[in-house]
C-alpha cells in the first residue's frame, strides 16, 4: 500500500495530435508500429522524436506501467552499454546506503505515477524501471528524465550525464513518410 495522492478527479487534458510523421519515425525505430502512443513526449537534438508518453492500456485494455517510452535505437544503444557495466547494480546499491539519493528517487516513483495515473490507474499501481526500490531498466529512468526534465529523477539524470549525444551524428532512422 502506498500513501500517495488520489489521481485528479478531471480527465488530463486531451493530448495534441499525433503528427503522422512522427508515427512513421517511432515505428522505424521500434521496427514496428507504436502501440498505445498518446503524444512526443521528447525530442533528440537532431529534431526526431526520442521518447514517446504512452496510455496505461493498450487497446484491448493490456496494462502498460511504462508511461514514457524510449524509442531512439542509438539512445537505447548506449544506455544498454550503461546496463552492462553494472551501473544498475551500483545505484541499487547506492539507493540502500544514501537516503537523500533515496528520498529522491522516492519523489521521482511518486512523480511518475502521479502522471501516469492522471491518465489511468492500474491495478496493483506497478511501477516501472525498478522504482522505488532498485533500478531495473536505465531506459524508463533516462525516458522519464528527457520527457519531464532534470531534477525529477535523479537516477534517470545521472544516466543521461553520463551519455554522449546520440543524435549528433545526424537522425537514426530515415523513414518514408510519402511526404
Amino acid at each position: 500500500m502506498t500513501d500517495r495522492p488520489e489521481p485528479p478527479a478531471s480527465l488530463p487534458s486531451p493530448a495534441p495530435p499525433l503528427d503522422p510523421r512522427d508515427i512513421e519515425v517511432v515505428a522505424e525505430q521500434l521496427g514496428r508500429r507504436p502501440r498505445a502512443i498518446r503524444q512526443v513526449a521528447h525530442r533528440c537534438t537532431c529534431g526526431l522524436v526520442d521518447v514517446i508518453e504512452t496510455s496505461p492500456r493498450l487497446r484491448d485494455g493490456t496494462p502498460f506501467p511504462t508511461l514514457f517510452y524510449l524509442t531512439c535505437p542509438r539512445a537505447s544503444k548506449e544506455i544498454g552499454r550503461l546496463e552492462a557495466s553494472g551501473l544498475m547494480r551500483e545505484m541499487t546499491e547506492r539507493l540502500r546506503t544514501d537516503p537523500e539519493l533515496a528520498a529522491g528517487y522516492q519523489a521521482a516513483t511518486e512523480d511518475y505515477l502521479r502522471r501516469r495515473d492522471a491518465l489511468g490507474v492500474l491495478p496493483g499501481a506497478p511501477t516501472a524501471g525498478g522504482m522505488p526500490g532498485r533500478v531495473k531498466c536505465l531506459h524508463v529512468l533516462v525516458g522519464h528524465s528527457l520527457a519531464v526534465g532534470p531534477g525529477i529523477n535523479p537516477l534517470g539524470d545521472e544516466a543521461l550525464a553520463l551519455m554522449p549525444d546520440w543524435g549528433r551524428d545526424g537522425p537514426c532512422v530515415h523513414p518514408v513518410t510519402g511526404q
